[in-house]
């Protein structure tokens, strides 16, 4: 992989542009590197992160707001402080209930995000 890192070790989140990336999913990519990728999620209350599964390993905090989520065969409502772990490889999707923020961490960086 050569994914030149961003690594930028103090981060303005007001600086970074919102990408639109479903109806009503918006996301910044706050910083990486060829290691580790942490990004911000918004969501409007019925937004949907669709079903998918990626070889990455995915950590996310509920900031605010609540949601359904779906890892594997399982599924759990999640509220703001709560967080999850996504193995990889492993099916999994979101539905917001209550408008909010995701914050996702993902090892290695989603090169797919930036390319």
């Amino acid at each position: 992989m050569n994914i030149l890192p961003f690594e930028q070790q103090f981060v303005d989140a007001d600086a970074i542009a919102w990408d639109t990336v479903g109806e009503g999913v918006r996301r910044k990519i706050l910083t990486y590197d060829n290691n580790l990728m942490m990004v911000v999620v918004d969501f409007e209350q019925g937004g949907v992160g669709a079903m998918h599964k990626h070889y990455h390993t995915q950590i996310s905090y509920v900031k605010s707001g609540m949601f359904t989520i779906t890892i594997g065969d399982e599924e759990r409502v999640l509220k703001a402080g709560d967080a999850y772990y996504i193995p990889p490889n492993v099916l999994h999707g979101a539905v917001c209930q209550e408008a909010g923020t995701l914050v996702d961490v993902f090892t290695p960086m989603r090169e797919d995000f930036v390319s």
